[in-house]
């Protein structure tokens, strides 16, 4: 069987040689002083993942106030422009295809460069797909000799051939990792790197008052405490390619349930369906026992699209319960409801990450190191489960207890935690200015003496009191 995987590797390998080739005889142009800095932004948009769209929003702000937006041109790839009408600014939005090496090999030529923006970018959990995308992008750049930038990069577990790729194709890139463990994974391919954190940090959701409304029109009574609860499926990834199933599919309707969009299909089979029944068994368990000693409105956030299914799913086995999900609502519309809540269990990286600036207490449930590493920064390593944990009902129970209990300093952690990662997303922007400047020298980089601070994207006011709060919280 034809494994279109192995297909797109391949493929875009050759596109990376093909530019290489085209580079020496000088067919692509570069920036020159007077124009403006072409700059596209490679990630996963386009189907309402909130984390994604979270990461790209803020990589705007934060390259628009670091180089001047008078000075850019940012394009921003979308797979679906109704689902991202309204994000990431001014910038422009092109269409991603799902069959995508033509693309990369046109649109990375018009561009002065490449900013690789998806947080799970060098790891074959998800789709192999997906990395082959991000380091297809990145080699075509940089073998254009232009700038070319993974930024708050996670690495994991690869299959071979991308892990040679990434090996080949990654190293003239400036990769910037949002974690140790991502950087010890990628020097073990001989990809330097530098420490940096994700990006969503300074996201500026709706106000508090959007989320509280959106809450008691649910059937909040607007003084029990909220617990949001954000599962997923973690057993049908990863998504693959198949031509094969694709056509049983089109002509028969073979692989309905299994079926993602054109040639991908998720992991499918009894194994993955009996995970997933008890991993959402599990969780309910876990709930319901936490409820019969604690009062809470239980609310069910879908981060992504495809988490509806497991929402919906979790709300019927609690006996009913509210579902926010991301097509229904907007990101601004996402996060103000989370930081609403009083605690938080997620299985979603991403619904902690943008909860944390509220101080949200939150407990995970995890498919893979994204969260664990997470918890560890923190000090929380007693709040993180494996999705898959013998006994998964109990430690929920014992986790959601440990937040009540410890509630103020869990708060505290939470607090400087995100300060700190606030000044590492800075140190991003020194990484960042000083690599454009090094690719194009006659680029008008700032001058005069900067703050840190002068990295980021403008504060919330949230944002400037938890600075001014932890303080000692600084990284030097």
């Amino acid at each position: 069987m034809l494994d279109m995987d192995l297909v797109l590797e391949a493929w875009v390998s050759a596109l990376i040689e093909l530019n290489k080739f085209e580079w020496m005889l000088g067919a692509r142009d570069r920036w020159k002083p007077g124009k403006k800095l072409n700059l596209l932004l490679a990630g996963y948009n386009g189907t309402r993942n909130t984390g994604s769209d979270l990461r790209v929003e803020e990589i705007t702000r934060q390259v628009r106030r670091i180089l001047g937006a008078d000075n850019l041109a940012l394009s921003v790839m979308t797979q679906n422009f109704d689902l991202t009408r309204g994000y990431f600014g001014d910038a422009h939005q092109v269409h991603l295809p799902d069959v995508f090496p033509p693309f990369l090999h046109s649109e990375v030529g018009r561009n002065h460069g490449v900013i690789a923006c998806e947080g799970s970018m060098f790891k074959s959990k998800f789709a192999n797909a997906l990395t082959t995308m991000m380091i297809g992008a990145l080699g075509i750049a940089a073998a254009q000799n232009k700038l070319s930038i993974a930024y708050g990069a996670e690495a994991g577990a690869m299959d071979a051939l991308l892990q040679k790729m990434c090996r080949r194709y990654c190293a003239d890139s400036l990769v910037i990792t949002r974690n140790i463990e991502s950087q010890q994974v990628l020097g073990k391919l001989g990809v330097a790197t530098e420490l940096g954190t994700d990006t969503a940090w300074t996201f500026q959701p709706h106000g508090p008052e959007y989320g509280r409304k959106a809450l008691r029109d649910a059937g909040w009574d607007g003084s029990t405490p909220v617990l949001a609860v954000c599962p997923i499926n973690p057993f049908f990834w990863p998504v693959k390619a198949s031509v094969t199933k694709w056509l049983a599919h089109a002509v028969a309707g073979a692989y309905k349930e299994s079926y993602y969009r054109t040639i991908y299909f998720h992991r499918s089979g009894r194994a993955v369906d009996a995970a997933y029944e008890k991993y959402l068994s599990e969780m309910a368990e876990g709930v319901r026992q936490y409820r019969r000693t604690r009062q809470v409105f239980p609310v069910l956030v879908a981060m992504e699209m495809l988490d509806r299914d497991a929402c919906e799913r979790l709300a019927e086995k609690l006996g009913g319960a509210p579902v926010f999900s991301s097509d229904r609502f907007t990101m601004h519309e996402i996060v103000s409801i989370l930081r609403e809540c009083g605690r938080m269990l997620s299985s979603r990286f991403h619904a902690i990450v943008s909860s944390m600036p509220a101080g949200v207490p939150s407990a995970g449930v995890t498919m893979d190191e994204r969260i664990r590493n997470l918890m560890s920064e923190r000090g929380h390593d007693h709040l993180v489960m494996r999705v898959d944990e013998p006994g998964l009902a109990d430690k929920i129970v014992t986790a959601l207890r440990a937040l009540d209990a410890e509630a103020d300093s869990v708060r505290d952690a939470i607090g400087r935690s995100v300060v700190r990662n606030l000044q590492l997303m800075a140190r991003m922007g020194t990484y960042f200015e000083t690599q454009v400047a090094r690719q194009y020298p006659d680029f008008p980089v700032r001058t005069g003496i900067l703050g840190w601070e002068d990295y980021l994207p403008p504060l919330s006011p949230l944002l400037c009191a938890l600075l001014e709060k932890h303080s000692g919280a600084l990284v030097s």
